[in-house]
């Protein structure tokens, strides 16, 4: 076991060849390519992408089939290249890869980018952030929408 000093959860331990690889790193993070999934149960179904390289980094995600249980994947060739995956055919989320959703706490509510979800080849632990702007999803999906008023 590895112990690592975070600025969010105090220290963590976690096993080595648990963590993810961002082979290009992140859109704005590109320097950060180690991260490592870290869960509370009592925080389920949330899950926190910590960077290995900056104990104050880290990501709010949560599986995106909890958000959208009918979500198409969608990954571009260079994508899957990154991943290590075939070409040939699109990765099946819970079969060949892990697939989440950055969750953003807006003044609005939460929200969920469905836009560009990270992919996770579960062979490899190889990640990428999987822009599909064709796909017809938001990058800000609300979580909690407002309840319509009820008249009685």
């Amino acid at each position: 076991m590895t112990i690592m000093e975070t600025k969010n959860f105090g220290r963590i331990s976690y096993e080595a060849q648990s963590a993810l690889e961002f082979p290009c790193g992140l859109p704005g993070f590109e320097n950060r390519r180690q991260f490592v999934a870290v869960r509370f149960p009592d925080n389920d179904p949330l899950i926190y992408l910590q960077s290995l390289e900056d104990p104050a980094l880290c990501f709010i995600t949560m599986p995106i089939l909890a958000v959208d249980p009918n979500y198409r994947l969608k990954v571009n060739r260079e994508d899957l290249a990154h991943l290590g995956l075939p070409a040939a055919r699109q990765p099946r989320i819970g079969e060949d890869v892990l697939c989440v959703t950055v969750v953003a706490m807006r003044e609005s509510g939460p929200t969920a980018n469905l836009l560009a979800p990270i992919v996770v080849n579960l062979r490899n632990r190889k990640a990428v952030q999987a822009v599909a702007p064709e796909s017809g999803y938001s990058h800000q999906f609300v979580l909690m929408p407002e309840e319509e008023p009820v008249c009685s």
